[in-house]
């Protein structure tokens, strides 16, 4: 902008400031003092020119699938194909799940997400005493590959996309995945999805953790030396900055905490000596998207443009495909409330829209039930029509990046970004996200932004509709989905049968020989794969990782 048409929008700006605003602000005063974003941003009373005034049109938005990827990583995005829709699903044991995966994959969604149980989560079989009471959940029981051949019976592995939200024992469930691979006869060049594998933000706010944080990197980067090698199509790490948001961070905070996680994961790997070349293009990232439109999507547009700039800048990346954040989207669970639980499904819209406009690769909505009680039948189905309504009728996905040029959105991507870039400067300098964790940072930032959160709904500076205020006498939600407190005996009796018709002498075999590798240098995976195979469960794989690498146990005094 030059100096002559900056003083005549300044001069148009004041004349109607003097002329139409004040005239009206003296009648009629504004709802508030301060209007502020989800995160508690300050937001003006209009944006014009002059908030981008160094917004320079090449360097900070670009076209789309080009760097800084700020309008996308794909060129024609939606046009040429929409994101993936998937249910985050799974409950009770592997049958009761497969039937769930078959009506959504029958009803139009296009990827599977596989919820794992508690006791699956840490590492535990389904006979332990901690997993007594957890069996089935708040996910499928996975405790022996028999398990993993039923929950994808009759679900053909090189025709989905599937997405395992799982972290400390990550290796042993991919593992399970590619035998199961095997039996169907498919090879692991054609198998396409995305290990969550992302241990760090477990410390930070999730809390299942098994092993240190330094094993627990090391398990990280032998997958990702492994699927670089055997499985190119397979996403090996989702960094997830879902969970952080879920646990009380901003969005800026969000952004921030899970790019340093990424910084730290890509720096494990090239110490190791991969080749950043070679596993970058694999990597992926999991977001939240909450009720605030414009900030979401503001938050999505700054990630891949932040990203782009740290692959490129700090760790040399060449290849373009190193440099795109791909990511998937959930819908904020944290933002469904049980009062008035059909409120919720306005909320899921809003959110999934906000996930659509900022360029999400795939995108799972919440269900309206979720704060009653894991998703009914019919909620999961309103949930899916959720998207392929903004996917088909809303003309959203027929252009790329339909909100750029905003000049509250790009000043707000920008914010975000510079916002988010503070934060990483302020973790380098304690050593990065393992050090910063280790010293309680980043779970301080988060639990002060909770905390300010949950005294703005009580003191009414936050309107939860139906919660603090708009409430209403109603009859409690019916036809609620409950798991069957059965699913634990049964579980408990399969797995036995499976470790009674298993040749013991070999699981005993593998697993020895896990334990010596895992004491060494040497890639874990093959030797994961081979207990796998031989039907050793879940619980015993990771025992012998726990006898090498021990346990980790939270000390961190907030």
């Amino acid at each position: 902008m030059d100096y002559q048409e900056r003083n005549r929008i300044e001069e148009v700006k004041k004349d109607w400031e003097s002329n139409s605003l004040n005239k009206v602000l003296k009648k009629f005063s504004e709802r508030k003092k301060t209007f502020v974003t989800g995160s508690n941003k300050e937001v003006n009373r209009l944006y014009d020119p002059l908030d981008l005034e160094k917004f320079d049109y090449i360097d900070d938005l670009g076209y789309p699938g080009e760097y800084p990827y700020t309008r996308g990583v794909q060129p024609t995005m939606y046009r040429g194909r929409l994101w993936t829709m998937r249910q985050y699903a799974g409950f009770g044991d592997a049958e009761e799940s497969n039937k769930r995966y078959k009506y959504l994959l029958k009803n139009g969604q296009t990827g599977l997400s596989i919820a794992f149980d508690l006791p699956t989560q840490i590492g535990y079989d389904s006979s332990h005493p901690m997993a007594h009471g957890e069996v089935g959940k708040v996910g499928v029981a996975i405790d022996t590959l028999e398990d993993m051949e039923i929950l994808f019976n009759g679900i053909p592995l090189d025709q989905v996309s599937t997405s395992m939200t799982i972290n400390a024992p990550a290796a042993v469930l991919l593992a399970m995945y590619i035998a199961i691979a095997e039996k169907q006869g498919i090879p692991k060049t054609k198998l396409n999805g995305t290990i969550q594998n992302d241990i760090l933000k477990e410390y930070i706010a999730r809390g299942t953790y098994i092993f240190p944080p330094l094993p627990s990197m090391r398990l990280i980067t032998d997958i990702f030396d492994y699927c670089s090698e055997e499985l190119p199509k397979w996403n090996t790490i989702s960094i997830s900055g879902y969970h952080i948001r879920e646990a009380g961070a901003t969005a800026i905070q969000e952004i921030a905490f899970t790019l340093a996680n990424g910084i730290s994961y890509v720096t494990a790997a090239t110490e190791k000596g991969l080749d950043i070349d070679i596993f970058a293009p694999r990597l992926s990232f999991f977001f939240n998207a909450h009720n605030d439109l414009f900030e979401e999507v503001a938050k999505f547009r700054a990630a891949r443009r932040l990203w782009a700039k740290i692959m490129k800048e700090r760790f040399g990346a060449k290849d373009a495909k190193s440099m795109m954040l791909r990511f998937h989207t959930q819908t904020a669970g944290c933002t469904l409330t049980a009062q008035q639980p059909d409120n919720n499904v306005v909320r899921v819209a809003i959110q999934a829209l906000a996930a659509v406009l900022g360029g999400t690769q795939s995108l799972h909505t919440n269900s309206r039930d979720e704060a009653l009680s894991l998703p009914s039948q019919k909620s999961v189905r309103i949930a899916l029509r959720t998207q392929q309504i903004i996917a088909y009728e809303s003309g959203v996905a027929e252009t790329v990046d339909p909100m750029a040029g905003s000049y509250y959105l790009e000043k707000l991507t920008t914010e975000i970004e510079e916002g988010a870039m503070d934060y990483i400067n302020q973790i380098d300098k304690l050593g990065g996200a393992p050090k910063a964790i280790e010293r309680g940072f980043i779970q301080r930032e988060i639990q002060n932004s909770a905390y300010k959160y949950q005294k703005d709904i009580e003191n009414k500076e936050r309107i939860i509709v139906g919660v603090n205020q708009f409430q209403s006498e109603e009859e409690p939600m019916k036809d609620l989905l409950k798991v069957n407190p059965e699913i634990e005996k049964r579980q408990v009796e399969k797995l036995s049968k499976v470790k009674e018709k298993r040749n013991e002498e070999e699981v005993q075999k593998n697993l020895n020989q896990l334990k010596e590798i895992a004491g060494s240098e040497h890639n874990v995976m093959p030797a994961i794969l081979d207990c796998v195979r031989s039907y050793a469960t879940l619980g015993e794989i990771c025992d012998q990782l726990r006898a090498v690498f021990g346990e980790y146990k939270d000390s961190i005094k907030i």
